[in-house]
């Protein structure tokens, strides 16, 4: 399936890019020019990598945008000697940003909203902080708790069972494809079908099911509300009207707990703003960098 947003994509020059960060090397890919006057580190979620939020880059030109593989994802090795937790991924992003592009905008995307989120209220320098789909309530206490708690046991299965099924397991196809049937919320049948074949391509370029393990629980056990009363940072929380993780109800009680927040919402769509509305994401987020 053609990438529908590849024409624009191919108008802003990209470069691959590696970082020493926590002893381990993190994998980034830089989206336009240094001369650019606007630079944003973008964060991926769970079991996601860098060309996860391209479509919304391609929306972009004119700011810069760096986008890592989280550790354990994509091209990034995991973290040598570290357990794969929320402290290890903020401790991660915050060296990361310091290293790469210090005083850039942060945003986060789903579980990148969390590691975003921990990592600003922890200290890490930013002038504005974005969130899209941020994660603004307990996932297991989201419209359909049911499938995610039946998630739980699907990760701890994958973790337990002799490596080589449990691995299996976790890169089944079938099973990806599932995960997709369950967030794609558009009717275009030609964008249902390049989305799942994101899918199909990204969702299982995990290091191995140890780190993946660890990311899920890490996933499941934390929330942005615990952070947003420590971020002073101006934010913007992008959210979808129909999203099955975060109910829109539980978004807009979280834009209440940051200091100083602004919520977009999007209709019609769910926990893929990124593949199914990224125009509409990357039209707020210049509206909010211009304010």
């Amino acid at each position: 399936m053609p990438n529908p947003y590849a024409p624009l994509l191919a108008e802003i020059p990209v470069e691959r890019g590696t970082a020493d960060v926590l002893g381990g090397t993190t994998a980034y890919w830089t989206y336009g020019d240094a001369a650019d006057p606007i630079t944003i580190v973008a964060v991926h979620g769970f079991r996601g990598e860098h060309h996860g939020l391209e479509p919304v880059v391609a929306h972009l030109a004119g700011i810069r945008v760096i986008s890592p593989d989280l550790p354990g994802f994509g091209e990034t090795p995991p973290l040598p000697g570290r357990t794969h937790d929320l402290d290890a991924y903020a401790a991660w992003l915050r060296a990361f940003v310091e290293s790469v592009a210090p005083g850039a905008i942060v945003l986060g995307h789903s579980f990148g909203s969390i590691v975003a989120s921990a990592a600003v209220a922890g200290g890490l320098a930013t002038p504005r902080l974005i969130l899209v789909n941020p994660i603004g309530a307990p996932a297991l206490e989201g419209p359909r708790g049911v499938l995610t708690r039946l998630a739980v046991f699907y990760y701890l299965a994958g973790a337990r069972l002799p490596r080589a099924l449990g691995d299996a397991l976790l890169r089944n196809g079938v099973i990806v494809r599932v995960m997709s049937n369950a967030m794609a919320k558009t009717r275009d049948p030609r964008l249902r079908r390049f989305v799942h074949e994101q899918h199909d391509a990204y969702f299982s370029r995990f290091a191995d099911r140890d780190v993946l393990h660890d990311a899920f629980v890490t996933s499941v056990s934390h929330d942005v509300r615990e952070f947003a009363p420590r971020i002073v940072q101006p934010t913007l929380l992008i959210a979808a009207e129909k999203d099955d993780i975060t109910p829109i109800e539980a978004e807009r009680h979280l834009a209440t707990l940051f200091p100083d927040a602004e919520l977009v919402e999007i209709p019609d769509v769910g926990h893929l703003i990124h593949y199914e509305t990224p125009a509409a994401a990357a039209s707020a987020i210049r509206g909010f960098l211009e304010r």
